[in-house]
C-alpha cells in the first residue's frame, strides 16, 4: 500500500485549516520553525509542503515577511468619482478605516499649490489605514483647506468617511480632477502598517478632488499594497 508523503499530508492539513477559517485570506501562516514543531518534521519537509501550496496558488511568500494565504485582489476603480466605501462594497468586501493622525497645520508648498491656497494657509490633515475584510490594503493622507471646513477634524473622527464629512459641510458631490499613479517600494513604516515586507511593491496615487464649482477641496495620497488591489480606470 502506497503511503502518503509526509509533505503532502502537511499540505492537506494546512489546506483544511484555511478552508475551515483558521487562516483567512491575507493571514500569515506560522513560521517554518513553528510548523516543523507542530508536525514533528524538519524544515525541508515543511518547505516542500508550502511550495506545493504556492504552486496551486493557495499561499505566497513575501521575502523577509513570511508565507501568507493568498488574498484575491480587490478591484478598485479610479475615475471621476473615487469613493472608498462604495468601491469596496461593490467588490463584495467589508470596508473600514483606522485613523492614524488628525491635525490642523500649516500647508507645505505642494499642498498650497494643489489646493490653490495663499502662503501660510492652514490645512486639515487626515491620515489613516484603509482595510478590506479586516486586512490593510492602503495607507492614505488627505489634505483639506482649513478655512473652508472649520471643525472638520471632529467630523472625520466621527464618520471616518470623507464623503460623509464633506456632506456635513455642504458638499453634496465632488469629483476627481486629476490622478497620478506611480510604482514605489514600501518604506519600513509603510510596510509595518500594511503588514508587508519592507521594499515590497506598492502603488501610489496622488489625486485632487474638486467641488461642483471646480474649486479644489482635497489633495490626497494613497499607497496601496501591490498584491491586494487591482486599480482600474473607469470611464468618465
Amino acid at each position: 500500500m502506497t503511503r502518503t508523503p509526509i509533505w503532502s499530508s502537511i499540505a492537506n492539513t494546512l489546506i483544511h485549516d484555511i478552508a475551515s477559517g483558521r487562516y483567512g485570506p491575507g493571514d500569515k501562516l506560522p513560521t517554518e520553525a513553528a510548523l516543523s514543531a507542530r508536525f514533528g518534521v524538519n524544515r525541508h519537509t515543511v518547505r516542500h509542503a508550502l511550495k506545493s501550496m504556492a504552486e496551486d496558488g493557495l499561499v505566497h511568500a513575501r521575502r523577509g515577511a513570511g508565507v501568507f494565504v493568498t488574498m484575491t485582489p480587490t478591484d478598485y476603480p479610479i475615475g471621476r468619482r473615487v469613493r472608498f466605501h462604495q468601491n469596496l462594497t461593490a467588490a463584495g468586501r467589508v470596508p473600514a478605516k483606522e485613523i492614524l493622525a488628525l491635525e490642523t497645520r500649516a500647508a507645505d508648498l505642494r499642498e498650497t499649490a494643489a489646493l490653490g491656497l495663499e502662503d501660510a494657509a492652514q490645512v486639515h490633515a487626515y491620515e489613516g489605514l484603509s482595510l478590506a475584510d479586516g486586512q490593510p490594503i492602503a495607507l492614505f493622507r488627505s489634505i483639506f483647506p482649513a478655512d473652508r471646513f472649520p471643525g472638520m477634524l471632529s467630523d472625520l473622527e466621527d464618520t471616518r468617511s470623507v464623503t460623509a464629512t464633506l456632506a456635513r459641510h455642504g458638499i453634496a458631490d465632488y469629483t476627481r480632477a486629476s490622478t497620478r499613479l506611480t510604482a514605489k517600494l514600501a518604506s519600513a513604516t509603510q510596510a509595518l502598517h500594511l503588514r508587508i515586507a519592507e521594499r515590497a511593491p506598492i502603488l501610489r496615487t496622488v489625486g485632487i478632488n474638486i467641488d461642483q464649482a471646480g474649486t479644489p477641496i482635497e489633495y490626497g495620497h494613497t499607497w496601496f499594497a501591490g498584491d491586494r488591489v487591482t486599480l482600474t480606470v473607469s470611464e468618465p
